[in-house]
């Protein structure tokens, strides 16, 4: 889920309660205009789509990546991005509506879920920000891209937005529901007040030993109570959390996504071929590429107001709200508006 790193921990609890309304909030800078609005897509429904269809597997970097992929293979490639504790089916509704419009779409299942599996029996099973944008980056260069846009939401934002700093020619525009995610060690050392530490339980949970073992022991308990409180209104079936709850089997999950918010608390060691990458990002550099950002109006998760990173986006830039009840799984719970954003983003590359 989001980490209040970005941007620095102090401002973070004053800043998650701001309410925002649905203002295009770069327009009147002059450094960032807004987004035009392309071809308006069909209706999607919701939970329609059940399925991504047969799961394609490579080798890319240290991992065996498993990924869904739809459309033409000739067509303008979208990756789409998956967060903790989902899976791919976050975007079941998403991918076909983009397949149908043209685009190559790819879905690949970050390390630690599906068949995404780390080669090496020895590797450390490293939940590092900056390894899982690595991670897509070689996957695109397994697959011939060049360059992409990017979108996701949770995790999945986050590894855009680095891809995006670190690498701005791989990624042509983005789509980032929460908007600035990069943080570092050093902001995640500061402490919050209570009341903004304790929306954040379950990293506290996952720095000590029981909080590893419970997790593993209560691998599905655990994720569905975050899709509950991070998404209080989203009315979602068994057979919805099923299918994405099959993700987290994976061999090095618990010890992926442990490490991940060990990492983020200056708990765990990063790996030190990333350290200059980690010295850029903690610069908390800005984003040039075309972006829009999205909010649920109904989003239980920590997340900040969108007026605190409008600015670190240098480009093209909008920020939409999207209502009636809408959490912190925003493509899945209102993939429209998802897609639209992608396709809307898309047409300013």
């Amino acid at each position: 889920m989001r980490d209040p790193f970005a941007l620095g921990r102090r401002r973070f609890l004053t800043l998650a309660g701001t309410a925002v309304a649905a203002l295009q909030l770069g327009s009147s800078a002059a450094r960032a205009q807004s987004v035009s609005t392309a071809a308006k897509l069909p209706a999607i429904k919701p939970g329609a789509t059940t399925t991504l269809g047969p799961i394609k597997q490579v080798t890319a970097g240290e991992l065996s990546i498993g990924y869904a992929e739809a459309g033409p293979g000739d067509g303008p490639v979208v990756i789409l991005l998956h967060g903790w504790p989902y899976d791919i089916h976050s975007f079941a509704d998403v991918a076909p509506a983009l397949a149908a419009a043209g685009h190559r779409v790819i879905i690949p299942h970050l390390r630690g879920y599906g068949t995404t599996r780390l080669l090496s029996p020895t590797a450390l099973r490293s939940g590092q920000p900056v390894a899982v944008a690595a991670d897509i980056v070689a996957l695109m260069d397994v697959l011939g891209i060049k360059s992409a846009t990017l979108a996701g939401y949770d995790w999945g934002a986050r590894t855009a937005n680095i891809i995006a700093a670190l690498w701005p020619e791989r990624c042509k525009a983005m789509v980032s529901v929460s908007g600035y995610l990069i943080g570092s060690q050093q902001a995640g050392r500061m402490p919050l007040p209570p009341a903004a530490e304790l929306q954040w339980w379950y990293q506290f949970y996952f720095a000590t030993e029981r909080g590893r073992d419970g997790y593993d022991k209560n691998r599905r308990d655990f994720a569905k109570l975050i899709w509950q409180t991070a998404s209080p209104k989203w009315a979602f079936d068994d057979a919805t959390f099923a299918r994405s709850a099959a993700a987290f089997d994976n061999p090095d999950h618990v010890d992926i996504v442990v490490h991940n918010y060990r990492w983020r608390l200056g708990l765990a060691q990063g790996e030190a071929k990333y350290d200059q990458l980690e010295a850029k990002l903690a610069t908390f550099p800005a984003i040039t590429v075309p972006t829009i950002t999205m909010e649920g109006d109904a989003n239980g998760a920590p997340h900040p107001a969108p007026e605190a990173y409008a600015k670190k986006f240098t480009g093209r830039y909008e920020h939409r709200l999207i209502t009636s009840g809408i959490g912190h799984n925003l493509p899945q719970e209102a993939p429209q508006a998802f897609a639209q954003a992608v396709i809307d983003v898309m047409a300013e590359a």
